[in-house]
């Protein structure tokens, strides 16, 4: 641990103006991020006696081993740098407020030829219209199939829409009047365009201009004695009713709010938003977040509304209502009002309710968020303790001199010496971080593979710390604060912010080097990790194997394995370790040998890359259909040539006669876009576990 004495900047160094601040840990990564009206006074209260600050600020003060800090015009901006910093630095001391669940949305993919309506979960995607969130998924198809029948807007997958183009016949929807089938020309690009616009803004409260051009149709039709028209246009004029009164009037017409409400004790707090446009509850949202800074309900809802609305601004403004109903105000409550307003364009206000039917629904979103906290600690009773307890654990059974905060976890996958594959996954305060796993396709002296499993952990070992030592090396060329008297720590002062609002520098994939490396194997496979990390000089790393046969750890050069207990935290931290490494590389490694072990016949055309097989594909539907047509018609194609397009009609002719190879077991080869090159590796390798099918989290990076 790091006196903060030793860091704490020259007396009248900072400055007494609003600014954010950082400070960063001896790799240069940054560990918390904050803003004060007065640099001076804050960073100041940091540097007090250690043991007179609250037990979480002294964790961080002494992780940390220097602080920066940039000055802004006004705290407004200060506000937007300290988010902006937040998002772009993750850092580990900073609250983090986490989705009690994923929440589903109704969206419309506007941004499409011809839009989609669907349910989406996770993060939003640009030129998407996002409706809710919905407590539940079946809340959202009930709506839509109330809509379908007078927006008939397309709801079915890509698939589905291409192979009914193909074949000039809709689906079912189409034919019971729930879709205007685009697929087969029944309407147009622009009007289907206009038909989606008109269901978006149907989901966004323009209720009455619908029924009203309804009603007036209906009235119409009835003077013409048209009554089976006139019957329809009544019946759509009941559905979009049913539809409006699902969502029950809680407020006056018109209001358009976010009712917030917090429940929690010193560890953790639960948060529940209402959100009602339109004066109706159009959806509903919590999250749960660990208080690891010592933070105060005030600045709690601060950094809660910076999150909510500082990603949901970036995408979409009318995210911001026009009142936004908190249990406290910020302490910055001006500056948050500003920043909310230059979000949405116009005035916003952040009040706490009174009195009269806001304040009461104030009471039932607090209800919410107090049965929320409630089902989290009983779901995730003792997690925060178990976890601690493994980390400490571990740092004890290894002899470490600090808990390993960051622990990385390899593990190579191979099927009989082919498509040898790697993982790494990164493990951080004994949760998962899926964003920094990476993939290794092993490579070899010779470029077809490593001759076994240490060599091949050798190899990933080498390339996944030569790379942090030129990422290290690099951002020490960039002038990052860097430069202290052995050039390679991070020092206390001023940095520069981009008029952007952004960081002038680029956080670097392997700068951070892990405090404990977990090799999934026994002794070979750590001394070769071991050897590699000598061969790099790097000895501030620890590392250790995880056997599966008994569950015992290896340290390098011991004859003897460290054994834990069975039913220990530490073990069983170690253990999701290595398997969430044999997943990933496992899944990898059977991605390579699918795409290995088929080919299309139209890989060996000359140039034709994947976006030309792509574009052929997409207009003649199958390999056989593109035999069949001529020189011409494949020249039409955008992006082809004729010599291309006899090239492949060469080609084509060349290859009618050859058969299929037979395809692995368990595989189902369609013979007329690929034939398989190759039935070896049917049967499964040796490392091929039944209980590590399931797909791979978020995508890791090739690394190189």
């Amino acid at each position: 641990m790091a006196d903060p004495s030793t860091y704490r900047p020259a007396p009248g160094e900072i400055p007494d103006q609003p600014g954010v601040y950082r400070f960063r840990d001896p790799s240069g990564r940054v560990i918390y991020v904050g803003k004060a009206k007065s640099l001076r006074s804050r960073l100041n209260s940091y540097f007090q006696d250690v043991a007179g600050l609250h037990p979480r600020t002294q964790q961080m003060v002494t992780t940390a081993s220097s602080v920066q800090w940039t000055v802004v015009g006004t705290e407004v901006e200060a506000l937007a740098l300290e988010y902006s910093w937040i998002k772009e630095f993750d850092p580990r001391f900073n609250v983090k407020y986490r989705d009690d669940k994923s929440y589903p949305y109704l969206a419309v993919t506007l941004a499409d030829e011809f839009p989609r309506v669907q349910v989406m979960r996770g993060a939003k995607r640009p030129g998407t219209r996002y409706f809710g969130p919905y407590a539940h998924a079946w809340a959202i198809r009930e709506t839509v199939d109330l809509l379908l029948r007078v927006f008939p807007v397309r709801t079915c997958s890509a698939g589905v829409f291409k192979r009914a183009h193909q074949q000039g016949r809709p689906c079912l929807l189409g034919y019971i009047d729930k879709c205007s089938a685009p697929c087969v020309g029944r309407i147009s690009e622009d009007d289907h365009h206009r038909l989606a616009q008109d269901f978006c803004d149907f989901m966004a409260g323009d209720t009455s201009r619908f029924t009203r051009r309804l009603t007036q149709r209906m009235k119409e039709a009835a003077a013409e004695l048209d009554y089976e028209q006139a019957a329809r246009l009544r019946d759509d004029i009941a559905t979009l009713q049913r539809a409006t009164e699902r969502n029950a009037v809680v407020l006056a017409d018109g209001t358009d709010a976010d009712v917030f409400a917090l429940a929690g004790d010193e560890l953790e707090a639960a948060v529940q938003v209402f959100h009602v446009r339109d004066g109706r509850i159009r959806g509903q949202r919590g999250w749960v977040v660990e208080k690891v800074e010592d933070l105060d309900d005030a600045d709690l809802v601060e950094h809660l509304l910076q999150q909510v609305y500082g990603a949901d601004g970036d995408a979409d403004a009318g995210a911001v209502p026009r009142e936004v109903l908190v249990p406290v105000l910020p302490h910055d409550v001006v500056q948050v009002q500003d920043w909310l307003a230059g979000l949405r364009g116009s005035r916003v206000q952040v009040r706490v309710p009174q009195r009269g039917d806001k304040r009461e629904l104030a009471a039932t979103v607090l209800k919410n968020a107090e049965h929320a906290l409630m089902l989290h600690r009983t779901r995730r009773a003792g997690d925060l303790t178990s976890r601690s307890q493994a980390l400490r654990e571990i740092q004890e059974a290894l002899g470490l001199e600090s808990a390993p905060l960051r622990i990385e976890c390899y593990d190579v996958s191979h099927n009989q010496g082919t498509y040898q594959s790697a993982s790494m996954v990164v493990f951080e305060d004994g949760l998962a971080r899926k964003s920094e796993y990476r993939l290794f396709n092993v490579r070899g002296p010779a470029g077809d593979g490593a001759a076994d499993d240490t060599a091949a952990m050798h190899e990933v070992i080498t390339r996944r710390f030569r790379r942090y030592l030129a990422d290290r090396a690099d951002s020490a060329d960039l002038d990052l604060g860097f430069g202290g008297q052995d050039d390679d720590e991070p020092v206390s002062g001023p940095v520069e912010w981009t008029p952007t609002g952004g960081s002038t520098e680029r956080p670097r994939r392997f700068a951070y080097p892990p405090n404990l490396v977990v090799v999934d194997g026994g002794p070979p496979q750590v001394a070769a990790a071991a050897a590699a990390l000598a061969e790099l000089g790097i000895d501030d790393v620890a590392l250790c194997g995880l056997a599966k046969r008994l569950e015992e750890v290896w340290l390098p050069g011991d004859d003897y394995p460290v054994i834990l207990q069975r039913s220990s935290e530490g073990l069983y931290l170690l253990q999701r370790l290595r398997d969430e490494a044999h997943r990933f590389a496992i899944t990898a490694h059977r991605k390579r040998r699918s795409k290995g072990m088929t080919a299309s016949v139209l890989d060996d055309v000359p140039g034709l890359g994947p976006a030309r097989q792509k574009a052929l594909l997409r207009r003649f539907g199958s390999v056989k259909r593109l035999r069949a047509a001529s020189v011409e018609e494949i020249a039409s194609v955008p992006g082809m040539g004729e010599r291309t397009a006899a090239a492949v009609v060469a080609a084509l002719a060349s290859g009618e006669g050859a058969t299929s190879a037979a395809p692995a077991a368990g595989q189902e080869v369609p013979t007329d876009l690929a034939v398989a090159v190759s039935a070896e590796s049917a049967e499964p390798g040796p490392d091929a576990r039944p209980e590590a099918t399931a797909a791979a989290g978020p995508a890791g990076m090739l690394a190189t």
